[in-house]
């Protein structure tokens, strides 16, 4: 992706996201940078001099088009990094449908409507999007079934869009990272029962360099699914 470019990212408060947004924002690009609340929009801000910021609640994806409408979008996306997430564990008999619809909302349906709202954008440069999945995208285990739903939906949300926009020039990558060291990876082994030992677990940085490699890849050519797994 050469020169300055734009790029949309969720999730960039820690873990995956803030990797990818160091490494944006080190090299000169812009970095718009969604966050929940006008709080964290600031924080943010603070983090990442001179970066733009986007307020809408991803686990209430019915009013982002709301919230859009009242600030001010990005003229062009070179890039929508969808990050940020949500795990809630728990067997299929004890999770309520609150469990669900906070994961499914999250990890799906605002992804879908962030994409939809920049879609345009992304378009006119001949974009990218690209999806930060899970290893639970591709396989389900006993007490991920919320989450692995969700994350299953996400690659038919990809995939559909790749079929679609390819005509138009707009690259789609999945990503499925294993397990990552990150805020979420603690509170997974948290509902585990499990202690936490971060060197065990894929570092951000890994993963962020498999993203940007997608994204600044040569125009002939694109990842369409990319699977990074704990090397240790």
């Amino acid at each position: 992706m050469a020169g300055m470019a734009t790029h949309v990212i969720t999730g960039a408060g820690s873990g995956i996201g803030a990797a990818v947004a160091r490494r944006l924002h080190a090299r000169g690009d812009e970095i718009v940078l969604h966050a929940r609340d006008a709080g964290r929009a600031k924080e943010l801000a603070a983090e990442f001099p001179g970066a733009r910021t986007l307020v809408g609640d991803l686990a209430d994806p019915d009013k982002l088009s709301w919230a859009f409408s009242h600030q001010s979008l990005p003229e062009r996306v070179d890039s929508l990094l969808h990050i940020a997430g949500v795990v809630d564990l728990g067997p299929v008999g004890e999770l309520t449908p609150k469990s669900w619809r906070h994961q499914l909302n999250v990890n799906l349906i605002a992804p879908a409507e962030l994409t939809r709202h920049f879609l345009p954008q992304v378009r006119a440069v001949r974009g990218h999007v690209v999806f930060v999945n899970s290893g639970a995208g591709l396989r389900a285990s006993a007490d991920w079934a919320a989450y692995a739903a969700s994350k299953h939906g996400l690659k038919a949300l990809a995939d559909a869009l790749r079929a679609e926009e390819h005509g138009n020039g707009v690259r789609v990558t999945s990503v499925y990272p294993g397990r990552t060291a990150s805020p979420m990876q603690a509170k997974v082994h948290q509902q585990e029962g499990k202690d936490y030992d971060p060197a065990e677990w894929i570092d951000p940085e890994s993963v962020a360099t498999t993203i940007l490699m997608a994204l600044d890849l040569p125009r002939d050519a694109e990842v369409n699914d990319l699977t990074v797994r704990p090397g240790r």
